[in-house]
Formats: C-alpha cells, sequence, structure tokens
C-alpha cells in the first residue's frame, strides 16, 4: 500500500483564518494516522459522551438496555438484522446506534420560546452540528408566509392548515409526500393510503437516494428486489466480499457477524478506495478484555479501486474464473444450476472475450496478480456472500455493477444456497419497510388492484414522482404542497442550490420531525413543524401502551415498543399524524375509517395481513420472539428475470470511459464516523484521523504534489456538469491513501456539486459517488459568485 502521509505527523494541526468576505469559517484541523480497527473500547467511550453531551444519560442510559431486545425498541440508527439466538443481554448496539438514542432521548426542548427569540434566518447561520444539538420540538410550530420567525400552532389549526392547502390544489398531483426510513409499518401503511385516497403515487422516499439502483438491478435480474440471506448465512460462508461499503461506520453491529463468520472459516475481500477501519480489524466492545487484546484481523485481500472502477475489477474477476475453470474442469463453476436456473451465459462468456485483462486492471487501478489472487479466492469456495452499499448504488452505472455482482454469484451457484448470497445493506432502520407496505411511487399493478379491491376507492394508476423528479417538479412548480414523514430531504438531496430554490417555491411544506434540522429553515412559502414522539418513547393510546413494528435488511418483521416517557406533552405519534391529517382534508368522502386506527394498531395489522403477502396473521406472528421473515423466492432458489421467467438472467454490460483532463478528479461523497446519514453527530471522523473539521478533501499525495498543492492548502471544488459551474468554496486538502485522481469528500458539504441531472441509469438515483470536479486554489473572489441558497443550505462554521 502506499504511504498516505500522514504516519509520520500523527498530531498535525492547520488553523485556519479565514477572508473577511468568507461566508465560511473554518476551524483548526487536526490530523492523526487512520485506525486499522474498528470499535472497541473508545466506541463504548464515545457511546458515553455522547449521552453526557445530549444531557440524556439517565433518560438514555435507561433505553440502551432495551434498545434492538426482544421486549424494547428496534434501533432508529441502521437496519442491520439483530441475532435470533445470541442476542446479547447487556449491549446489543453499536456507536452510532447509542448515538442516535442519545439525540432523540435528549432531554432538552425547544418551543414556543425558542423560536420566538430565534428567527429563521438566524438558525439558517449554524452548522448543521449546531443545530442538531438545540434539543427535541415540543410542540407544533407554523410559519406564516412571509414570517420570520416559526410561532407555536395547535394540532387541530395544524390539520386545518393542511386540509386547506391540498384541497385547494388543482390536481391531486400538486402534492408530494415525502417518507424517511424511520417510519414504522404501521404508519407507513395509513401514510400512503391516505395519499392513494386522496388522489396521487406522488411518494417519493429516502430509497430513491440510497438503495434504489439496488432494488432496480436485483429484481430484473433475479425477480426480487431485496437481498436473499439471512444473518445467520453470514457465520456459514466460505467467502464474504465487501464492495463499496463502510461497515465500522455505516453498519458498526455487522462486524460481529463478519467477525464469527471469519471464525467459522470464511475469508473476507474488502473492495474499496479507501481503507476502512471496519475493513481492515475489529474489536468487540462486549469483551471485556478488548482494550488490551490486538483487534481481530477482518480483511484477507483488500483492493483499493478507484473512484468507479468497480465495473472493470468485477469484469476482470469474471474472466479470471473462467480462465480458473479452464485449469480445474468441473471444479469451479456450476454448469448444473447455471443450465437449470439461468438464462445468458453463453453471450456472457462471449462478451467477456472482447476485454484485455491488462486493460481491465488499468481501468479499476488494481494490478493483475492482485486480481488473480481475489479470483482464485472465489473459484476456491463456493458459498459466497457479496455484500455493498452505496459506493456501489449511488455510481452512474450502479445498476450494471449489481448486474455482474450477480453474474459472479451465479457462475458460482452461489444465490439460493445456505452461507451465499446477495447482501444490499441498507442503510436506515425499515426503509426496507416503507418500500414493502407501498411508500412507492411505481407500485405494480397487481398492488394497486389489491388495495381498490380492498377499501373501495378508486386508487391512482400514473406513476409518481421520484425524489429527483419531485425536485424538478417543485422547480418547475407543478408541485406546489410537500409533506415529508420524517428526514432531511434538502439536506440528503443532490444539486443543494437547484434543490433550496425548488423548494423556496413551494405554498406549503410540511415536516414531521423530534428535532429541528435544515429542512426546516429552507421552505416553502408557508411551512409547518410537526413534532412525534420517538420510536424509544412510550406510544400510549386510549390508555394503553402500543407496539409498533419494523422490517430489516435480511426481511425479519419484528415488534418494537418504546420505554422512556415523551419529552412533551404535546407530541403525538407519526399514526396519528397521518390518519389525523386524512380526516381533515378527506372528510366525509373518505371511505376509510380513520378512527379504527387511531384506536387500534392491531386494527392496521389486520389490513396489512389482507393486502400484502407474508404478513398472514401479522398480529399473532409479530409479537413472537425473533419475530418473522417474509417471503423470499431467491433465498429459496427460486428466480425470475425481466426477460426469462423461470430463470435468473446472466448481464451484459459496458466498461464506462472514465478518461480525466488533467485538472479533472473523480469525487465521491461520504459520511464521517460523527455522522448518520444528514444528522451530525460531532466534527470528527475518528477512524480516518480527521478532528475538528468537515470541510476538507481526501487527495492521494502525488495528485497533490501534480497539482502544485501542499497538505492543509486551502482550496475551492468545482463542478461543470449540464454547462452549470457549481462551487463549493473554502475546503482544505488532507493527503490520504486514496487511488489516483479519486477524491472523497463529506456531505451534505458537497452536495452543491451534485448536478440534479447526475444519475444513476435505470434507478435515477442521485450519483453522488460519481462526480467531476476541479480543483483549485482558494480564491475568495468565488465568494461573489456563491448565492445565498448555498450558504442557508449548508450552514456555516462558528467564528
Amino acid at each position: 500500500m502506499e504511504n498516505n502521509g500522514l504516519d509520520k505527523k500523527t498530531d498535525q494541526t492547520y488553523s485556519q483564518s479565514p477572508s473577511a468576505a468568507s461566508p465560511y469559517k473554518l476551524l483548526d484541523l487536526k490530523l492523526e494516522s487512520p485506525k486499522k480497527w474498528a470499535a472497541g473500547v473508545p466506541a463504548v467511550m464515545h457511546s458515553l459522551e455522547q449521552l453526557v453531551r445530549d444531557a440524556s444519560v439517565l433518560r438514555g442510559g435507561r433505553a440502551l438496555f432495551s434498545m434492538n431486545q426482544f421486549d424494547g425498541f428496534d434501533c432508529p440508527s441502521c437496519a442491520w438484522p439483530d441475532p435470533d439466538h445470541d442476542r446479547s443481554k447487556i449491549a446489543e448496539y453499536c456507536e452510532n446506534g447509542a448515538k442516535a438514542l442519545a439525540e432523540e432521548a435528549t432531554s432538552k426542548t425547544i418551543g414556543a420560546e425558542f423560536f420566538r427569540d430565534n428567527s429563521v434566518y438566524d438558525l439558517a447561520k449554524m452548522t448543521d452540528y449546531q443545530i442538531s444539538q438545540l434539543g427535541r420540538i415540543s410542540e407544533p410550530m407554523y410559519l406564516p408566509k412571509g414570517g420570520t420567525h416559526y410561532q407555536p400552532v395547535s394540532w387541530d389549526e395544524a390539520f386545518a392548515k393542511i386540509a386547506e392547502k391540498l384541497n385547494g390544489l388543482d390536481s391531486p398531483d400538486e402534492a408530494i409526500f415525502y417518507t424517511s426510513g424511520r417510519t414504522s409499518n404501521e404508519a407507513t401503511w395509513v401514510y400512503q393510503l391516505f395519499g392513494r385516497e386522496f388522489g396521487t403515487n406522488n411518494f417519493p422516499d429516502c430509497s430513491n437516494m440510497c438503495h434504489e439502483t439496488s432494488g432496480y438491478a436485483l429484481t430484473r435480474s433475479i425477480g426480487f428486489g431485496k437481498g436473499s440471506v439471512k444473518l445467520e448465512d453470514f457465520y456459514e460462508s466460505d467467502l464474504i466480499i465487501i464492495i463499496g461499503q463502510n461497515p465500522g461506520t455505516n453498519s458498526p453491529r455487522m462486524l460481529s457477524a463478519l467477525t464469527k463468520g471469519k471464525k467459522n472459516g470464511a475469508r473476507i475481500m474488502a473492495i474499496n478506495p479507501l481503507p476502512e477501519a471496519g475493513l481492515m480489524g475489529f474489536k468487540d466492545p462486549q469483551k471485556p478484555l478488548a482494550a488490551i487484546t490486538k483487534p481481530f484481523e477482518l480483511s484477507d485481500l483488500y483492493l483499493p479501486v478507484k473512484i468507479n472502477g468497480d465495473m472493470a475489477l468485477l469484469k476482470a474477476l469474471q474472466i479470471l474464473v473462467l480462465e480458473e475453470e479452464e485449469k480445474n474442469p468441473g471444479k469451479v463453476i456450476d454448469y448444473d444450476f447455471i443450465h437449470e436456473k439461468t438464462a445468458g451465459f453463453e453471450a456472457l462468456v462471449e462478451e467477456l472475450k472482447r476485454y484485455d485483462l491488462n486493460f481491465l486492471a488499468a481501468e479499476c487501478g488494481i494490478p493483475v496478480d492482485q486480481l488473480r489472487e481475489a479470483a482464485q479466492m472465489i473459484a476456491a469456495r463456493k458459498r459466497i456472500i457479496v455484500c455493498w452499499g452505496m459506493g456501489i448504488t449511488q455510481q452512474h452505472n450502479g445498476v450494471d455493477m449489481i448486474y455482474n455482482i450477480v453474474n459472479l454469484l451465479l457462475m458460482k451457484g452461489s444465490i439460493g444456497i445456505k452461507g451465499g448470497g446477495v447482501c444490499p445493506v441498507r442503510g436506515h432502520s425499515n426503509v426496507q419497510g416503507n418500500r414493502t407496505l407501498l411508500v412507492n411511487h411505481k407500485p405494480t399493478e397487481e398492488q394497486l388492484d389489491t388495495l381498490e379491491k380492498f377499501y373501495g376507492f378508486k386508487v391512482p394508476r400514473q406513476g409518481g414522482y421520484d425524489v429527483v423528479k419531485a425536485i424538478k417538479a417543485m422547480h418547475q412548480e407543478k408541485v406546489k404542497f410537500m409533506f415529508c414523514m420524517g428526514g432531511n430531504l434538502l439536506s440528503a438531496a443532490p444539486d443543494t442550490t437547484y434543490t433550496a430554490e425548488a423548494m423556496r417555491k413551494l405554498d406549503m411544506s410540511v415536516m414531521v420531525s423530534i428535532k429541528l434540522n435544515r429542512g426546516h429553515l429552507i421552505h416553502g412559502k408557508e411551512a409547518l413543524i410537526l413534532p412525534v414522539i420517538s420510536r424509544s418513547e412510550k406510544d400510549i393510546v386510549n390508555g394503553e401502551l402500543q407496539h409498533i413494528s419494523t422490517e430489516n435488511s435480511m426481511g425479519v418483521v419484528e415488534w418494537s415498543r418504546g420505554v422512556l416517557e415523551p419529552v412533551s406533552e404535546h407530541l403525538i405519534n407519526e399514526t396519528h399524524v397521518a390518519c389525523r391529517m386524512a380526516k381533515a382534508v378527506l372528510g366525509e368522502r373518505s371511505v376509510i375509517d380513520w378512527d379504527r386506527f387511531i384506536n387500534s394498531y392491531d386494527a392496521i395489522r389486520d389490513d396489512i395481513s389482507q393486502c400484502i403477502p407474508g404478513f398472514e396473521h401479522y398480529n399473532e406472528r409479530v409479537v413472537q420472539k425473533g419475530g418473522f421473515y417474509l417471503p423470499n423466492d431467491p433465498r429459496e432458489g427460486k428466480f425470475t428475470s425481466e426477460h426469462f421467467p423461470g430463470k435468473a438472467a446472466f448481464s451484459i454490460t459496458p466498461v464506462p470511459d472514465n478518461s480525466l483532463a488533467d485538472d479533472e478528479y473523480l469525487m465521491a461523497t461520504t459520511r464521517t464516523h460523527d455522522q448518520f446519514n444528514t444528522v451530525v453527530y460531532g466534527l470528527d471522523d475518528r477512524y480516518r484521523g480527521i478532528f475538528n473539521e468537515r470541510r476538507i478533501v481526501m487527495m492521494n499525495e502525488q495528485d497533490i504534489e501534480k497539482a502544485g498543492l501542499k497538505e492543509g492548502d486551502k482550496v475551492d471544488l468545482f463542478n461543470y456538469d449540464d454547462g452549470i459551474e457549481r462551487i463549493a468554496p473554502l475546503f482544505i486538502v488532507v493527503k490520504y491513501q486514496i487511488p489516483q485522481k479519486s477524491t472523497m469528500t463529506y456531505f451534505p458539504e458537497t452536495n452543491v456539486l451534485v448536478s440534479i441531472n447526475n444519475v444513476v441509469d435505470g434507478a435515477n438515483m442521485p450519483a453522488s459517488k460519481y462526480v467531476r470536479i476541479k480543483i483549485r486554489k482558494h480564491n475568495p473572489e468565488n465568494y461573489q459568485k456563491v448565492d445565498d441558497h448555498i450558504v442557508a443550505a449548508t450552514g456555516t462554521n462558528p467564528g
């Protein structure tokens, strides 16, 4: 591996003073050597620090022992599954789960007095981190047209204002109903039901920005848009390949599964532009001796692929696996599986003959000898799992790359067997459940037929807007009303300036939230904030403690029941928000008994059990220990592809042209370890050795020298897609172990550089991991080109 430039400089600080005209102010960046392992005692300590910082030691500390337990609540962070049998009774959570809980369990609140004293303009000047530290929103708030401050409003008044706006639209399709991944199954069902009775399929959701690519590719290649493995498959696997995913930060509890799998004999291959700590080693924070023992080594082989070099790498591996079969006939490729359950293999073999191995090696940045080593690991093993994250799904050819992952597994007959299969690692708790329960802008005709027959209203049939199309429709003023059931669409979306302009054109924006975020500060002409109870808080209806349910990354549906008292008496739950909105908007013209749902979550689950396959006897099964698995045909070795009914499909795809000009680089956005999605917990990226600053750009040492720069220099970043100059000003150059011409920055700070038209082919997701940029020395004059939208939508660091 090349030197990352930090080994000799384990305590380097760059003190940055901004230009007088700068709306941004940099802090004192501190660099240390990147970590070689994840978790351990430091993870525990940082979790406790977060509880103290958020004034949630007592509330959050108590809740930690109920999180991810059979009789407790589901973690509000990632969607990694809980073990069925060896679940810890002490601490079945990770550092980021504890941070997420601390955020929502805080005893700090903001209400009428706070908003009276703080204008929207003043709040918009704060950083995302500062905003996240303010506390829980304690009562509904309303921003009138032309207003400068949010003001308190009653729940009845809030729903009346929503009804007035929605019923005044020329068409139901002038409204969109966005959903974040944390919404429960029960709230999801009534929410989509209301939207469809209102008359639209405009349900953009966070899947449109994370794993739409996975669902699109898997549905067309194997007939099912979810992963095919169970958690136990990790314990029985021979080889686990992790590509474009950083488990140490994004799904830390996955490290336990990887460790158990490797102790049982699995090999682990990591493919990623950065040598992430969570790919290299692990110290189990639940082990008392973790502080003094050596970290458990995870990766047996690490391949530092170039940004978007994954396609060339996957092609090369397929070629080399075929070569291994020629050397050992009948020992590598599963021809029986291919003949019985797949189509298109012969065409793929012919297509692969067109490629030169040296060309593919150059394109992916991995030497041929390392590619051969990887191929030999694959050739010698049958039970193979391939895991991927947004490092794959957020590239413009992400669909094609997943097709090639499937190709590799189909060659080996490794889908539909114990210890093998596809594993898209979902990023947010219940994002998969949202889609299962029809938060979907393109539901199937069969799903719509079922709704129409069961409930008796005419269901809209025209496909709705996804996130990218919704933002464009808002910008074109075709959409006038936006309702967000959780999330922070502004900070998650691409093209910050464009998205901010779009949101400001809305007649009304409504945000269901537990804490303030930037989406409340870039708003429609009128705006509402509807605060709800969190997943860790008790949901009491008619004097009875309720439970909700969620679906994890591997298709398990489990119940979840909060343990804390709500932080404010003025909060209601998301299910009641959707039902009360439906009653206010639809009134007597609704054919649905919304009070039945308000009074009984069992009633909601009864309806789901009759409308969605796999949820039969929902109420009885969800309360059983460990919940229940939803049907999964590929897991059972049953396939059907887009063009071959009853068969999985091999796919033929091109290798992209990633040639760059001398002054061009490929940029991928990423999160820090002190961050979950758009929520910023702190200013440190501990595993990567980057502290106290987020406005940084990670570059290869040779690229830095060739550009006439040095580590610590201030630079401006530019993108010129669509002939538009996009600027992200005032970043600090950080020398890092990353392939040449590849760079890495944090989101949401650099979302401004991601064009609204830079999308994944087929899936129409923002391609935030494939952005062509130019890097130039910082010039204060560039601030004159920076629109106020960028400043308001990204915040400024404190001076």
